[in-house]
């Protein structure tokens, strides 16, 4: 009997006692491979010494100071490592618990900007269908997970989205990437043309698409053509770096490899890699002072905002991935990975596509390859290919409503940076047998 109020009340969780590199151990002893990093989160893998070390020293010197009342050396710390290696003009890091929270800080931040510049009427947030960030209300609002929104949609702040770039599904067979991307990228000028120039303060995107279409890259081109429109019409461009960021793709920041720069970025699970719960949210200077020479503060805040011990964990974690040897290992791993799933699914009748950059992948299931032709979302499919990966003894990330929010199955990969050639084989050997598992069954 638990007084743990868990995700799922139906199901039985078992009880992890230990985390070893790529490997978490329940207590009857089972190991399973955490091929996902839970949520993208553990992307140093679990028990690392030197992170251990500067929590701990972290706590012997001061382990909680209000940020009402100061600051501390490892927020200055973290702020200024994050910055030295932000694109573009950001230049100031506001520090949170998590990806919700750095998500719900851009969004405040964005409407209080055009208060304090005159432009009160900018209000509306323009989003992507089939995108995700975050389950606080106003995360949720600007996300395009049907599923997630439905039960809250009276609470949340009126949002329109536009559609995903999501070439295996929206892309013509008469027109080439670039174009296709040109064409969904346009569709948010004419989103706000519709609104009203006036009316719309940002819009909001993740550079490599995760857990609702399963780690999808923009098609070259799209971003930069986003970034056009939105300079055009005075539009602020959030990036929701919150699982792609922080190395996922081979760069520090993933919108690097799309050259292209934000006004706002969020970032979350791979900056604390599941050390301590951190987020941030960075902007660029000429937000920082609107506020700075206009009312001087920023409405909005939590109580640990700038946690010392987690900004030392998070520039811990930080450190080890600028280490130039750990991205070009996420490179080259993610490289082999990429040749191990093409060899083993590449084929496979029932894989329509696999995608992503770095060590950031998915693939998404199929009925019918030739077709592309969704399994009925009554199979529950994902559901089903989740359980038999556990009970293979691998983590895994899969979801529901790839295409719509209804239909669609896909399964999301996101390793630890330090996996090895075995690591891969295990990974793809487990997801093998999940697949036939769940395949059986239908």
């Amino acid at each position: 009997m638990s007084n743990v109020f868990p995700r799922h009340c139906k199901i039985n969780m078992p009880l992890a006692v230990q985390g070893e590199g790529v490997y978490i151990i329940d207590r009857t002893g089972k190991r399973y491979i955490d091929a996902s990093g839970g949520a993208a989160v553990s992307c140093l893998g679990h028990g690392d010494p030197d992170i251990a070390e500067a929590i701990n020293n972290q706590l012997k010197r001061l382990e909680f100071a209000h940020t009402g009342f100061f600051s501390s050396v490892p927020a200055e710390a973290l702020a200024e490592t994050l910055i030295d290696e932000a694109p573009g003009d950001l230049d100031r890091v506001y520090f949170v618990s998590g990806g919700s929270e750095a998500v719900e800080a851009a969004i405040k931040l964005a409407r209080q900007y055009y208060i304090e510049i005159g432009q009160p009427s900018r209000h509306r947030v323009i989003a992507r269908l089939q995108s995700y960030h975050g389950n606080t209300l106003g995360a949720l609002a600007v996300g395009g997970n049907m599923w997630r929104r439905e039960p809250f949609a009276p609470l949340m702040i009126d949002t329109t989205h536009i559609s995903p770039c999501y070439a295996y599904r929206g892309q013509n067979r008469d027109e080439t990437e670039f174009d296709y991307g040109q064409r969904v990228a346009d569709e948010l000028e004419t989103e706000i043309l519709r609104l009203g120039e006036d009316q719309v303060m940002a819009f909001i995107a993740e550079p490599v698409v995760g857990a609702t279409l399963g780690a999808v890259p923009a098609v070259e081109g799209y971003f930069k053509r986003i970034r056009e429109i939105c300079d055009r019409y005075g539009v602020l461009l959030i990036l929701d770096e919150v699982m792609c960021g922080m190395g996922r793709t081979g760069s520090l920041y993933a919108c690097d490899q799309d050259g292209i720069a934000p006004d706002i970025m969020t970032i979350a699970t791979g900056l604390g890699a599941g050390y301590q719960p951190i987020g941030a949210m960075l902007c660029t200077d000429k937000i920082y002072q609107a506020l700075e020479q206009g009312s001087g503060f920023f409405q909005h805040g939590h109580t640990y905002l700038g946690h010392p011990v987690a900004c030392a964990a998070a520039h811990a974690v930080v450190r080890k991935i600028m280490d130039r040897r750990v991205l070009d290992r996420v490179l080259s791993q993610g490289v082999r990975l990429h040749k191990a799933l093409l060899d083993k699914f590449g084929e496979h009748p029932n894989v329509g596509d696999i995608r992503g950059r770095g060590l950031f992948f998915g693939l998404e299931f199929v009925r019918d390859r030739d077709t592309r032709a969704p399994f009925p979302p009554q199979l529950g499919f994902h559901r089903k290919l989740k359980a038999a990966a556990f009970e293979a003894g691998m983590i895994c990330y899969p979801m529901g409503g790839t295409i719509d929010g209804q239909q669609g199955d896909h399964v999301l990969l996101a390793p630890p940076f330090i996996i090895d050639a075995e690591h891969i084989d295990e990974i793809v050997g487990k997801l093998d047998t999940a697949v036939k598992s769940v395949l059986r069954t239908l």
